[in-house]
């Protein structure tokens, strides 16, 4: 795991001491060693920080070179199927001198150009300079796991893992975009290529880009999409099981490999406690590591994970949090430098800082949500189509604005209200909108354009299946720009590198395209394949149904005490962005049956990353 910065430009570049401040500026992401090298007519620089995952030898260090020099690579991640891709190209004369996966990828590009992507199974970004080509070549993994913004004006590029990489620049242009704003207001998170910044974007999911330092031409495309879902039905579901099983079993064999300690963060959840069992099977020794909160009992998950670990004969650790002081917002503000609403980074982060004490990669269970229908709402959008799918369209929206115009902003349930006027047929309901267009008004002043509906819905899928269109919707939005921003800025900020077995681009594929949406979710059931699989391998006391989450007391917190106090001196600050009325009214109407806490949560986030990279 490591960050990686750098530029391409039409000219010779002349500053070029922000490149390794850039670069340092993500040094957490990378405390082992760092790299910098420019081409020898100042066209191309690239730099990049290292976690040592995979040989530990100096023959690791980056940027590394191909073909006399030819090619030059920064690579973000991890390659998987390393072992076997480095036996085919070894067969087509490609000669290796390391045991690093860097160095596949770059006899790969060699042997297949940019369709080299198609041979890849990993987590990645990668940035590669072809000098015989003149072109710089970025790609990213098809699920989203590791990240990359970049910037172009058509004369150069410049990219970086991290935001606060591109912002290491002084002369770096800091303005908000008003649309990524609203995005960021309703969804929690910028979706897509768009990036809260101005003149920044972010490389999506399983796409790739070129820069030709001869004309400035660019080029962005997709490589990979989610396969179409089956047509017909016609599967037998213990061979879909026996399936999963199979790719399952294959996925977290591969992702144990490491020359460094490796552990698996286990909840007893569903997914966590799968991926434990086939460590189990791949490897005769398998740390698992549950973290819970000391003083929160309705939020320790230990006895359902020591079922599991002691089922499986794991050795378990179990590791507890202090109290989170509002004060730690101030660190992930700065590390998180596009924020998100999600106030599950707190935990996340803190998991991450003891799990590091111990071993330097956990595999965790990321993914089965998105893949096989495992959120809440997924069941509860089934049911509100079956019960109310019936009555006319128009009734539903009359009823959906009426709520919304009568119920008070947070008020729980209102989301629910409002979905009543969705065409179940075409449309998906925004159940986890935080702010809907008259709020985000109140919030930016009467005149604020608010794109961020229209945005969302030219997003939603088309597919006739409505549990098909809501996770594909989950996996292209949600998963990448609120879960594994998530976890890779909360992961990196302690130097741990976490992997994802089931966004193994097999197991995802399955999942989308072989996995009929009746053994997903239903009105009264979740993830019905992954708990048929938990039938056949956990123990018989095993809870398949148990659905705690990753979460803190924010809603407690915020009632009284030094984290209310934290909030409203951050958000009624005089320069703060925000109208003081409508912020007034978020405090002050948090409690009872209305819940404010994530909304507060997120634009407190917001303000102190504003301040600190003076945006």
């Amino acid at each position: 795991m490591c960050g990686i910065i750098g530029i391409a430009s039409c000219a010779a570049i002349g500053n070029r001491e922000w490149l390794s401040a850039g670069r340092d500026a993500m040094a957490h992401r990378g405390p082992d060693d760092s790299g910098l090298w420019w081409s020898p007519d100042g066209h191309v620089g690239l730099g990049q920080r290292r976690l040592s995952i995979i040989d530990l030898s100096p023959g690791g260090h980056q940027p590394m070179f191909h073909q006399a020099g030819r090619l030059a690579i920064v690579f973000n991640g991890e390659i998987y199927n390393y072992l076997d891709l480095r036996d085919l190209l070894r067969a087509k004369g490609h000669k290796f001198v390391t045991q690093s996966d860097t160095e596949v990828i770059l006899a790969a590009y060699a042997e297949w150009g940019t369709d080299c992507l198609a041979h890849l199974n990993g987590m990645f970004t990668i940035a590669l300079y072809d000098n015989a080509r003149r072109q710089l070549f970025l790609a990213r993994d098809r699920a989203g796991e590791k990240p990359l913004f970049y910037a172009t004006d058509g004369k150069e590029v410049r990219f970086a893992s991290e935001l606060k990489g591109l912002m290491a620049d002084p002369a770096f242009t800091r303005a908000i975009d008003p649309a990524a704003l609203d995005c960021f207001l309703m969804m929690g998170y910028v979706p897509g290529g768009a990036c809260i910044l101005k003149g920044v974007r972010k490389l999506p999911p399983a796409h790739a880009f070129t820069f030709n330092l001869e004309t400035g031409d660019s080029k962005v495309w997709r490589y990979w999409s989610l396969p179409t879902a089956p047509e017909v039905d016609d599967k037998n579901d213990e061979v879909l099981v026996e399936e999963l099983e199979v790719l399952l079993a294959d996925a977290v064999r591969r992702q144990l490999v490491a020359d460094v300690p490796v552990g698996v963060l286990l909840s007893g959840g569903v997914d966590s406690s799968l991926v434990t069992a086939m460590a189990v099977r791949a490897s005769p020794h398998v740390k698992t590591f549950t973290v819970g909160l000391e003083g929160y009992k309705q939020y320790d998950e230990a006895e359902f994970a020591r079922l599991v670990a002691n089922h499986f004969g794991t050795e378990h650790i179990e590791l507890y949090a202090g109290d989170a002081s509002p004060d730690i917002l101030h660190l992930l503000a700065r590390q998180y430098d596009e924020p998100i609403f999600d106030s599950s980074m707190i935990p996340t982060f803190l998991v991450s800082e003891l799990v590091r004490q111990h071993c330097t990669v956990a595999l965790g269970g990321d993914g089965g949500d998105e893949l096989f229908g495992g959120y809440e709402q997924h069941r509860r959008v089934l049911l509100l189509a079956a019960k109310f799918g019936r009555i006319p369209l128009a009734a539903r929206k009359l009823a959906a604005v009426a709520g919304d115009a009568a119920l008070p902003t947070g008020f729980r349930g209102r989301n629910w209200i409002g979905a009543l006027g969705v065409d179940y047929k075409t449309d998906l309901p925004s159940v986890a909108s935080h702010f809907v267009a008259s709020e985000r008004r109140a919030l930016m002043g009467s005149n604020w354009q608010t794109p961020a509906d229209e945005i969302r819905k030219a997003r939603i899928p088309r597919s006739v299946d409505l549990l098909q269109r809501n996770t594909r919707m989950d996996f292209e939005n949600y998963l990448p720009e609120d879960i594994l921003v998530k976890v890779d800025r909360a992961s990196m900020l302690a130097s741990l590198e976490m992997r994802a077995p089931l966004l193994d681009f097999r197991i995802v594929e399955f999942a989308y395209g072989r996995v009929p949406s009746r053994l997903k979710a239903n009105p009264r059931e979740r993830k019905i394949l992954l708990k048929r699989l938990c039938a056949k391998i956990m123990p018989p006391e095993f809870n398949a149904n148990r659905k705690q989450g990753f979460s803190i007391p924010l809603p407690a917190w915020l009632k009284a005490g030094s984290w209310r106090s934290f909030v409203s001196d951050v958000l009624l600050d005089p320069k703060c962005i925000f109208d003081r009325r409508a912020i007034r009214d978020l405090i002050e109407g948090h409690g009872g049956k209305r819940n404010n806490a994530e909304r507060l949560f997120g634009l407190t986030v917001f303000e102190l990353w504003r301040r600190a990279y003076n945006i």
